[in-house]
This record gives structure tokens, sequence and C-alpha cells, in this order.
């Protein structure tokens, strides 16, 4: 198979769809692999990289994306919708639940698209999603203690305290993958931590992880109104696979807050739970609103390409080998890939997208070709 590896685009994003080693192994196994120019340089890779490993170097994201499979990282832009076409297969995180023009692009095209956060192992985890939901989730304490700092806007909170001064306290939204890893990294640091979640078995399961070092709450309206309040650093932590992210916290609630203190909503390229937080970028990554510091860049992991574009390819690689090997029949023999597909052939397929956009969804999703 012919595949296309373009250079990301999106502000600031410089982890890459391909490592060398993925495309040594792609290329050995007879596949073709054309690369943009440039595509890995963010990451630490060179072109002679790639063109070792067995890619063909080329200067232009036209001919990356004329290939019969895309491999991406960010969901594409505005500039990209043109490369869409029928007959090409398209892999990527697309986070369509709060894209709605990218939605319709996809589907006016007659593109087969799979998403990386829609793809489910056989014991129900989301393993393209995992690896970034570690490295954002730890992410997101380093980059809230960073505008805590009083010179980026913040309180002037040391989030672990001295002795004689009480540590800043941190409270998260959400005890999943990125909940987890934040707070480690705050445990770590030392501040003080909650964890806020709905499902009681994995609060248990987070007491054997954390002992009393971490206060763990059900939660409630009433219990994140009471700790909101509290919070030096807010972390948003809640994902719903494929929809958008319920609204936790209300901008009355925001306004309760400490003048300086911070929020960073880390699954806001699914709509984020928190009323006030809006996408950011890493140029311009933070604005004030209710006097708190609002931090919402949506490809938080791009801060750290080196360690994320590997992370990312230890995960995918099996998946795009099969692709390469098996094109979209691939998806009939692995259920799990196959619930990564979320538009195909002018259709809206998965259903969690299709009930947030249900007159995008007007036309039955049958998958006749698989």
């Amino acid at each position: 198979m012919r595949i296309g590896l373009p250079k990301e685009i999106k502000d600031q994003e410089f982890r890459v769809g391909l490592t060398p080693a993925a495309v040594q192994s792609l290329c050995q196994q007879g596949h073709q692999v054309m690369v943009q120019a440039g595509a890995g340089a963010g990451s630490g890779f060179a072109d002679s990289d790639y063109q070792t490993a067995g890619a063909t170097l080329v200067t232009d994201a036209a001919t990356a994306w004329a290939q019969e499979l895309v491999i991406k990282v960010k969901e594409p832009q505005p500039s990209e919708y043109a490369f869409f076409r029928p007959g090409l297969v398209l892999f990527t995180y697309l986070h369509l639940a709060a894209e709605r023009s990218l939605t319709e692009a996809l589907i006016q095209s007659g593109i087969d698209a799979i998403a990386y956060e829609t793809v489910v192992a056989p014991d129900g985890r989301l393993p393209l999603l995992t690896p970034m939901s570690i490295i954002a989730g730890r992410l997101s304490v380093q980059f809230g203690a960073r505008y805590l700092e009083r010179q980026q806007g913040g309180r002037g909170v040391l989030l672990g305290g001295i002795p004689g001064v009480a540590s800043g306290t941190v409270v998260i939204l959400g005890g999943g993958v990125v909940g987890t890893e934040a707070a480690k990294m705050a445990v770590g640091l030392g501040a003080r931590v909650q964890i806020i979640d709905l499902n009681v078995d994995r609060l248990a399961y987070l007491e054997t992880l954390f002992g009393s070092r971490v206060e763990l709450l059900y939660s409630s309206p009433a219990q994140i109104a009471a700790s909101v309040p509290q919070a030096d650093l807010l972390i948003g932590a809640v994902l719903v696979p494929g929809r958008k992210a319920p609204t936790l916290v209300s901008r009355d609630l925001v306004a309760t807050m400490r003048p300086g203190s911070v929020i960073i909503d880390v699954a806001v390229d699914q709509g984020g739970c928190i009323e006030t937080l809006r996408p950011t970028s890493h140029s311009q990554p933070t604005y004030v609103e209710e006097g708190v510091v609002h931090f919402g860049v949506p490809n938080m992991p791009g801060a750290v390409p080196w360690t994320a574009t590997q992370a990312l390819n230890n995960a995918t690689l099996p998946y795009v080998l099969k692709l390469a090997r098996q094109g979209l029949q691939a998806l009939a023999s692995d259920s799990g890939l196959k619930g990564g597909l979320n538009v195909s052939s002018g259709k809206l397929i998965h259903p969690a997208v299709r009930d947030v956009f249900p007159d995008l969804a007007a036309r039955p999703a049958e998958m006749a070709a698989l």
C-alpha cells in the first residue's frame, strides 16, 4: 500500500504520525511510505532518518495526502480539507464531537476516516487514547504549577508548600487515566489533592493506589460546588468517548474561585467540562476570565513531542500495519479497529458522533462494504 505522512500544521504541533522505526517496519513489509520533508523535525527525526528507513521524501503536503492511507496525529485543519477524497483512508485523532465543520467536510468528501480515540481494545480500553492521556494528565499539573506563578498571572502558590506554609490544593474532576496521572504528579509535588468521580469502583481502585494521600470523593453537584472554590488548580479530566464532555462547572461556580487560581481542562478537544473554558493554543495558551487563569490547549502532548510521538507510535503501529496490509477489510476482522471508523463513504458511522450530530446522520449508516 502507498502511505502518506504529512507534516502537522496545527499551532505548535511538533508530533509526527510515524517514527522512522515505524516507517522501517512498513517498508520491510513491502509498503511505500511518502514522508513530507520536515515532518519529523519537531520530534527530533531528520529527513535523512526517514530516507534511511526506506521512505520516499516529498516536498509538499499534496503529494503526501495523495496516497491510499494517510497517517496523522491531530485532526485535519481547514486548509487540509481540500485533500479529502473518496477512496482515501485517514487514520488520526479526530474528536468530531467538538468539530462540526470537520465532520461535514469528511462526510461531503466521501473519505474513510478512522479516529484513534474511538478504537477499542478487547477489554474495553481505548488503547490509542491512553498514551496521550497519560502525558496530558502529567502535563496538566506541570503546566498548572507554572501558571500559578505570579509572573504568569497566577496566585503565586507553590503547590508543594514548605514547612510552616500550607501546600496548594489540586481538585481533579474525573478519576480515569488523565485524572490518575494528574494526581500522581500533584502528590509527588506535595500538593493536597482531591479526585471527584462518579464511579465508586474506580474510587475504590484509586484508594489502593494513593491510600490517604488523595481525598477520593463521589461526584455530585453539591460536592463539586464545595470543592471548586477551594482549588488553587482545577483540572478537568472528564471524557465520554465520541461525545462532548458534560458541563460540570458553571461560570457562576468559576467566579467563586480565588483570583489567580488556574483551570486546565484536558478534554477541551471534546468540548470540556468547564463552562468558561475554550480552546487556546501553545502560542497563546491562557486567558483570564472571572479572575481565574484558564489554560485550554487541546494538543497538550505536542509540548513534549520526543516522548509523545514515540508513545503514540508504540500504540498505533500494530493497527497501521493491519490497515496497510488489508485496507478497510481490516475492520471486518478487528471489531476494536472497526469502532474507530467515524465517517465512511459519505456516512456518519460512529454512534456517539451520530448522537451529537443527528442532522448529519440522517442517512442510514450501514457498512455494506464491510
